[in-house]
């Protein structure tokens, strides 16, 4: 081993890296296997749909927070209206993430969309409507996942800009009435 290359940075998280893509690669594999050899499209539908949801789950509560240090939520307020809810860890514990967990939490989340989309030009040009409805849930849960870490992300950079342009701030200012102070 040569001593003057840089070691590879393993993954943090394997355990949560692999529930991240298990789920989402169970889904995917299940449906297309299943549309191959099982005729009955209420199995095909209940678990695929099933294994869509629970990597929904798993990528909303536990594998975004632990691999991306994000989390998001919608809920309704009192006023019946819609609020997007952001979580994120503090600037320090941002930037210890790992960046091959990031990148695999990044990639797999957009690649199965991907995946999803084709699914749905494939029944499409098929014409199997039934089949396109499962394909459908699959895909909103998808993006669903995509569009609320997106925005949690953008939230998560304003607020470490916010933070940085404060910290700059109060520093200039303070270290402006230090000289002012001496004179």
């Amino acid at each position: 081993m040569d001593l003057g290359q840089p070691v590879e940075e393993n993954y943090a998280n394997p355990n949560t890296c692999l529930f991240h893509v298990l789920f989402k690669a169970a889904a995917l594999a299940f449906y297309i296997l299943s549309t191959l050899f099982i005729d009955n499209f209420v199995i095909i539908f209940v678990i695929t749909v099933l294994l869509a949801a629970l990597d929904f789950w798993v990528v909303k509560n536990v594998s975004g927070r632990i691999l991306v240090g994000l989390r998001w939520w919608n809920e309704i307020n009192d006023l019946g209206e819609s609020v997007w809810r952001f979580e994120c860890l503090d600037q320090e514990s941002l930037a210890r993430i790992n960046k091959k967990d990031s990148w695999l939490f990044w990639w797999t989340l957009y690649l199965t969309a991907v995946a999803w989309t084709l699914m749905a030009i494939f029944s499409l040009i098929k014409l199997q409507a039934d089949y396109l409805l499962v394909v459908g849930v699959c895909l909103t849960l998808s993006v669903a996942n995509i569009i609320g870490f997106t925005k949690c992300q953008k939230d998560a950079k304003k607020r470490i800009q916010q933070f940085a342009t404060q910290t700059i701030a109060s520093r200039v200012t303070s270290t402006l009435q230090s000289a002012f102070s001496v004179v």
